[in-house]
């Protein structure tokens, strides 16, 4: 078995100058692990055969967004980086063991590409073996992650100033995605009733107009776990065709399904009509927590279309992403299937804790996805977020509400979220949380939370 990486955190503090973070992380969960991991005193990573997610393992010093971008904002105040979507459990050790093995050939050329043809097919197992979902390999198009196949798509189809539709409520990403491509974002609400997300279809159908060209649709729903029915994947597909709307679907959240749902690809609806006005974007780099492996691939049954897209996209593959991918892929089925009860598990305990200790925040039940989307909504304004994101409109550094909370949590709980408002039209008052990470962080997480709001 791989042993995990330690990091040196004495060194981390020092490189970064941020010597007044040391009493601070160690506070809670998340610094034990780093004093355990820096000693040495490593635990096991499986437990009586299983694979153990309790055990906090620190990602403190490995140049982490979730962790270290968030205490070089904020110093000593940060105790829980709860925010950036990626996971903080060690990695499947399938995927460490084959690049241990991979380094030991030291030389980097360029792939062949008969390793291409390989690494598709090998995809196309998952999509089949997981999601009963039948890709043809030679249809899948290897891209830098997904927002570089999503982009291509857009400049494809939807030219600078004409309107890209969104579902708000909606990852934050698409914001950026919408910039790079000079398009402008076309908001349609979703109605928020009884602690669920439900389409407002008047009103997208009324947002389909002529400058609209593309759609962004996210399937699973993040922020909001959503997992959209066939029922309504056919209905939204039925209205793009009918206003002549490409649909661009991002799904790579498509392994993250709780219990009781389940997740419908856009490409296996029956109307293949449907299904060849759009291009599916996807890949396991959230599965299995390996976002920087910089592997993702979009495909399309419409060859026609994704001959157009190919145009516009250029990949920068590299090998140990390949590598890291592939091993995934074929041998971290086990890992996964032991990592999203425990995560289904998370959501429960969210609920439960919310539910019990802090009945004023509103929480949204996530049917997919590893992460929880709170309402905030008469807290931000008896924090006073409200009143300093006001006064913060006439100087240089305007902040919104959610953001302005943001800094409000993080000064006084240690806990840093994502703010709401950049997902778009009706996040304003909410925020988001990571919940992939062991329960005993997640749990001082909110008690910390719980201790600080309900002083308010």
């Amino acid at each position: 078995m791989t042993k995990p990486v330690e990091l040196n955190r004495r060194n981390f503090l020092k490189s970064a100058s941020m010597t007044a973070l040391a009493g601070a992380v160690g506070v809670g969960a998340a610094g034990a692990a780093s004093a355990a991991t820096t000693s040495g005193d490593v635990p096991a990573y499986m437990k009586n055969g299983k694979y153990d997610f309790d055990t906090v393992y620190s990602r403190v010093g490995s140049g982490s967004v979730k962790w270290d971008s968030q205490i070089a904002q904020y110093g000593d105040k940060v105790k829980f980086g709860m925010g950036i979507a990626d996971m903080d459990f060690r990695a499947a050790p399938c995927i460490g063991e084959a690049m241990t093995e991979r380094l030991k050939h030291e030389n980097w050329g360029y792939l062949g590409a008969e390793e291409y043809v390989k690494f598709r097919e090998t995809i196309a197992e998952w999509n089949s073996d997981r999601n009963g979902l039948e890709v043809d390999p030679t249809s899948v198009v290897i891209a830098t992650g997904v927002h570089p196949g999503l982009i291509a798509t857009m400049r494809t189809f939807s030219p600078a100033a004409s309107k890209i539709l969104l579902m708000t409520p909606t990852y934050n990403g698409f914001y950026s995605d919408v910039r790079n491509t000079q398009t402008v974002k076309n908001e349609s609400e979703m109605v928020f009733e009884n602690g669920k997300y439900s389409i407002d279809w008047d009103d997208l159908e009324a947002r389909m107009t002529p400058d609209t060209h593309s759609m962004l649709l996210c399937n699973p729903q993040n922020p909001t776990g959503n997992v959209w029915s066939e029922e309504d994947l056919l209905r939204i597909g039925e209205l793009c065709l009918k206003h002549q709307v490409f649909v661009i679907s991002d799904e790579i959240h498509a392994d993250f399904v709780r219990g009781g749902r389940k997740y419908t690809p856009f490409a296996s609806l029956p109307d293949k009509a449907i299904v060849k006005n759009s291009v599916t974007c996807k890949a396991i780099t959230k599965t299995f927590s390996m976002p920087a492996s910089k592997i993702a691939y979009f495909f399309s049954t419409n060859e026609v279309v994704l001959e157009r897209i190919k145009r516009n996209h250029q990949a920068g593959i590299n090998t140990l992403g390949v590598v890291a991918n592939t091993a995934a892929y074929k041998h971290g089925q086990d890992w996964l299937d032991q990592v999203l009860p425990y995560l289904d598990d998370n959501h429960q305990y969210v609920e439960d804790f919310l539910r019990d200790n802090l009945p004023q925040v509103g929480y949204t039940r996530a049917e997919g996805t590893f992460l929880s989307w709170l309402h905030f909504d008469g807290i931000m304004e008896a924090t006073g977020s409200i009143e300093k994101s006001a006064a913060s409109q006439m100087t240089d550094s305007p902040q919104t509400v959610s953001r302005a909370f943001k800094d409000w949590l993080v000064e006084n709980s240690g806990v840093q979220l994502n703010d709401g408002q950049s997902y778009g039209k009706g996040g304003e008052r909410c925020m988001r949380m990571n919940i992939g990470c062991s329960r005993q962080v997640l749990s001082e997480a909110l008690n910390s939370m719980a201790d600080t709001i309900n002083k308010v």
